[in-house]
């Protein structure tokens, strides 16, 4: 289950996602949930719950014209707040894997020029 605390949550891309999603598209049920988001029905199930009982998401339930029961997801206040630290959380994560890419590339051109100036100079040779 996602950690009670989004500030040490080891995923908070994936209860960032959940609370955007529920944000933009309430009335979404948990299979257009859970392919959107790219995992399993049973995981989005588990994430729901836990962001309920948090207390950022409230369910309401309601009957659809062909008599199934369904569920509108609406974030409550303290809901939105988490939404805004887990994006501020998720961001910053977001940017230090960006400085790292940005690294590895620089380390893996510069291994590149080396090897074709090498390789020039054996042509050279």
């Amino acid at each position: 289950m996602p950690s009670p605390d989004p500030d040490h949550d080891p995923d908070p891309g994936l209860d960032y996602e959940l609370l955007r999603q529920l944000d933009a598209k309430n009335d979404s049920n948990q299979r257009d949930l859970a392919k959107r988001l790219g995992v399993s029905v049973g995981k989005i199930n588990y994430c729901i719950r836990a962001v309920i009982d948090r207390g950022w998401v409230k369910a309401n339930n309601f009957r659809r014209s062909d008599n199934k029961l369904a569920y509108i997801y609406i974030l409550t206040p303290s809901g939105v707040q988490a939404k805004m630290r887990l994006a501020r959380r998720f961001l910053a994560h977001k940017e230090e894997e960006f400085e790292r890419l940005q690294h590895e590339i620089d380390a893996l051109r510069s291994e590149v020029s080396r090897a074709e100036a090498l390789s020039e100079d054996k042509k050279n040779a």
